[in-house]
């Protein structure tokens, strides 16, 4: 007989993650809020979850939304721990890099005239 198929729900209410809260200490981030764990995740005085986060940000940054998704938690709860964390001063946390502005039309055909000529003197 084959065993039942492994359930992959939380055993603990995501909230209790928060300690119950359900509103971060700023409201300064959102989904692509860039999170970096500067130092050791080690410490005392944290929760499971927020040393689950600290660890997962070692090898380098996460946007919010992906260590939300890696914690297999709803991004509000991941929010509010990002929150505590900045707070105690173990995560900084960044708006996402701005999309790079176009080059300018004229600097763009100057390159274009440039390739044309080199493939014409081929």
């Amino acid at each position: 007989m084959n065993p039942p198929p492994r359930d992959h729900r939380r055993l603990v209410p995501a909230y209790l993650a928060t300690t119950g809260r359900a509103v971060p200490s700023r409201n300064t981030f959102d989904r692509l809020t860039v999170l970096h764990a500067p130092g050791d995740p080690a410490g005392s005085g944290l929760r499971p979850e927020q040393r689950r986060l600290l660890e997962l940000l070692q090898p380098g940054p996460l946007s919010l939304a992906e260590a939300a998704a890696h914690l297999r938690l709803p991004v509000s709860v991941v929010k509010v721990m990002v929150a505590d964390l900045v707070d105690a001063g173990r995560l900084s946390a960044r708006a996402p890099v701005p999309d790079a502005e176009l080059p300018e039309r004229q600097i763009l055909e100057k390159v274009l005239d440039g390739l044309r000529t080199l493939r014409s003197s081929r």
